[in-house]
């Protein structure tokens, strides 16, 4: 395991091996609640591996194993989010983290161990699949809060459950446990609470293995039927396409399946 340098805090840590890159967070003394300066590292890691091109998918994790994300860290409300200027503050470094795991180029990996609360799912939400253990809670208890919660993170959450689903979690603001996270689509997979970082790399090494083009391609198509057809770009859906048609990985995996063996893909 390749370890990369922490940015800002020791409680973000990002990992690589290999192709598979992680962010973890690093608060387990407090369910991994997340603060500003968390929001902040994780912001400058997902735009390094980004940019990275050895890294091919990225997963998320909570460490501790008993919270993914349990939202945001209450004990520094007084010093992050006291005052107009600096909630909006906070909700704009929150803003550019959930935009930049969406918009992450590469596929992205929710590990889900234990809570997932309020921040948490929205952070989930922008991830690509959510994998979670059997004893895995999830919540938004923006309701028992009074608090407001913006169009972007409704959408998403609408897109991945439905809207009546949606409604039942925000109405509710009850905990909802893994096999109904399951039965609505909140969660892609639901394991033994001590498989999840094993389910989690072994569908990562799977999705890593092959054409980096054509998962990248079917990851931006995607994200393109969630759009209002005003807003679809079908030319660059149509050119994606056609970008892994004229790729060396199509000539390799056409190779590799008449001989019968592993394709060894470069993304090009």
């Amino acid at each position: 395991m390749k370890k990369a340098d922490t940015a800002m805090t020791d409680k973000i840590l990002t990992e690589q091996s290999g192709e598979i890159a992680r962010i973890i967070f690093n608060q387990p003394e407090k369910r991994n609640a997340v603060s500003l300066e968390m929001w902040e590292a994780v912001e400058a890691a997902v735009t390094r591996f980004a940019a990275d091109d050895s890294v091919r998918i990225l997963i998320l994790s909570g460490a501790g194993g008993k919270a993914f994300v349990s939202g945001a860290d209450v004990s520094k409300f007084e010093t992050e989010r006291a005052s107009a200027e600096a909630v909006a503050h906070y909700n704009a470094a929150t803003k550019r983290v959930y935009d930049l795991v969406e918009a992450f180029p590469k596929p992205t990996i929710a590990q889900i161990d234990g809570f997932c609360v309020g921040g948490g799912v929205a952070l989930s939400l922008c991830c690509d699949l959510r994998i979670c253990g059997e004893g895995s809670n999830f919540a938004v208890p923006a309701a028992k809060l009074g608090l407001g919660y913006g169009y972007a993170g409704l959408k998403r959450l609408v897109d991945v459950v439905g809207p009546s689903f949606a409604k039942e979690i925000f109405y509710t603001a009850r905990r909802f446990n893994a096999e109904e996270a399951r039965s609505m689509g909140l969660v892609n997979r639901v394991v033994e609470d001590s498989k999840v970082a094993e389910a989690a790399e072994e569908t990562a090494k799977m999705i890593a293995a092959n054409a980096p083009m054509t998962v990248e391609s079917v990851k931006y198509i995607v994200g393109q039927t969630l759009l209002p057809e005003s807003e679809t770009n079908l030319a660059e859906c149509d050119a994606r396409v056609k970008a892994c048609f004229d790729s060396q990985d199509y000539i390799e995996g056409r190779r590799a399946f008449l001989e019968k063996r592993k394709p060894n893909f470069v993304g090009a």
